[in-house]
């Protein structure tokens, strides 16, 4: 398989990336609860265009480029040896082609003063719960929930999806 390249987002590209990041997060819910689902923080979107500008805004937006296809997105803040994951999204159509993991290796290379890596899904998407742990080597540490909400997230808990669950990850790595 071709190589995947991650490249600073434009941008003439942010509309696009915020549609195709909804896309990805929509898929996940349908891909667990079916059409029914109700776990949305805007409307008929999972992840809401304002989350995602707030993140676009507050850290570091890439895309994830397969050739010359745009695939995905990434997007990272970090403040000295700690870092969070904001969000990585693929493309459903690229699913299970190792595309996230490269993507994900290709982070932790651009950015090797972080020696803490911290991200957070829903307790729903068990693919991701899957991706982080088994392929990236994350660990859950905490379960955000309505009755233990994000003591750094004020917003915590006001939307459908946060008050139904959010795992909490972190990755440390060992330097030598």
């Amino acid at each position: 398989m071709e190589e995947i390249r991650i490249v600073p987002l434009q941008e003439n590209d942010l509309r696009q990336f915020v549609l195709d990041n909804q896309e990805a997060f929509r898929y996940g819910a349908m891909e667990e609860f079916g059409v029914r689902d109700e776990h949305y923080e805007d409307g008929d979107q999972i992840i809401s265009e304002k989350t995602i500008l707030r993140s676009v805004e507050e850290g570091d937006a890439y895309r994830i480029c397969l050739g010359e296809e745009k695939v995905g997105g990434v997007i990272v803040s970090t403040e000295g040896d700690h870092g969070h994951l904001d969000i990585l999204f693929v493309s459903p159509s690229f699913h299970s082609k190792g595309i996230g993991y490269q993507a994900w290796c290709e982070i932790e290379k651009m950015y090797p003063q972080v020696r803490v890596w911290e991200t957070v899904t829903p307790y729903f998407d068990k693919r991701n719960i899957h991706f982080y742990i088994n392929r990236c080597g994350f660990h859950a540490v905490e379960f955000y929930n309505s009755h233990h909400r994000d003591p750094d997230d004020p917003d915590a808990g006001s939307d459908d999806l946060m008050s139904d669950g959010m795992f909490r990850f972190i990755k440390i790595i060992d330097k030598v």
